[in-house]
């Protein structure tokens, strides 16, 4: 899981995606956040760009932090938490025979470009409400 993981952490595509879904999508951050909380002040677009590892980022975790490192350090566990799960999404229609369906645009746009990038045979759908 860890290699799978920092397989997206590395990938630009999936990073940009990511980004644009955590600044704009409610829907896509339900889970990550406490609802009415407002990511906008603190979501720098170079956060596309940083060069992090799930090593990383368990390793901030055990860190006291100045305030500038925890803002990486939430930036970076909510990329592992969509990232994991989304893997074990994969896993379990996979092991189970199922189809993925989400409402949200932004995790439908990670598992599509998690589906092209390493053929991954599972159908995937988008359910628009």
């Amino acid at each position: 899981m860890g290699g799978r993981i920092d397989r997206d952490l590395k990938d630009r595509e999936w990073r940009e995606i990511f980004h644009f879904a955590v600044r704009n999508d409610a829907r896509f951050q339900r889970g990550l956040v406490p609802e009415d909380t407002v990511l906008t002040p603190w979501l720098r677009a170079s956060w596309t760009e940083w060069p992090v590892t799930l090593a990383e980022v368990r390793q901030m975790s055990r860190l006291k932090l100045d305030p500038e490192r925890a803002i990486a350090l939430e930036y970076g566990l909510m990329l592992v938490k969509t990232s994991a799960s989304l893997w074990y999404t994969i896993q379990l229609c996979q092991q189970y025979g199922l189809d993925a369906i989400t409402d949200s645009v932004g995790h439908d746009r990670l598992l599509h470009r998690m589906k092209i990038r390493d053929r991954i045979a599972v159908q995937t759908f988008l359910l628009r409400l």
